[in-house]
């Protein structure tokens, strides 16, 4: 869902105006108006800064696919490139570059899983550098890869 769907909903949950979020951001009414409309979206620093204050992952406040790998984030749009697990059956979690057969295809720490795949991101996205790294310095976090062991 894109932010305007969620930011309302997230915002009156926690039982704030559109000039109390503001407030927190350091930005105007209008701002916070203007994103919950769809008229305008914030970038991604100010949607991280959108996820701290309203105590969310990032990932809630972004057009994600239903299914995304949960090593790299990389959407996984269609079937042939999910991983498997170790008895062949295909992973509802992980994409085949990140495993396969029921375990990682490779070591990485998060700052070289970032480094890695950000410039596939930027190809896909027309994002800068910068912006790559930072939305999946904000997103990996939160993946089970980095949370949880298998």
């Amino acid at each position: 869902m894109a932010i305007k769907d969620v930011l309302p909903q997230l915002r009156k949950d926690r039982n704030m105006t559109q000039e109390e979020l503001a407030k927190k951001l350091y930005v105007t009414r209008q701002a916070v108006s203007r994103w919950e409309t769809g008229e305008a979206t914030p970038n991604i620093d100010m949607t991280k800064l959108l996820a701290i204050t309203l105590e969310v992952p990032v990932s809630c406040l972004l057009e994600m696919p239903e299914h995304f790998c949960q090593s790299c984030g990389m959407p996984i749009m269609d079937p042939s490139i999910q991983g498997t697990e170790a008895d062949g059956t295909p992973s509802g979690d992980y994409c085949s570059y990140c495993y396969k057969d029921g375990a990682y295809t490779y070591e990485a720490d998060m700052d070289s899983m970032i480094e890695g795949c950000a410039p596939f991101l930027m190809e896909q996205t027309g994002m800068s550098r910068d912006e790559a790294v930072s939305l999946m310095g904000a997103l990996l976090p939160n993946l089970k890869r980095w949370t949880t062991d298998i």
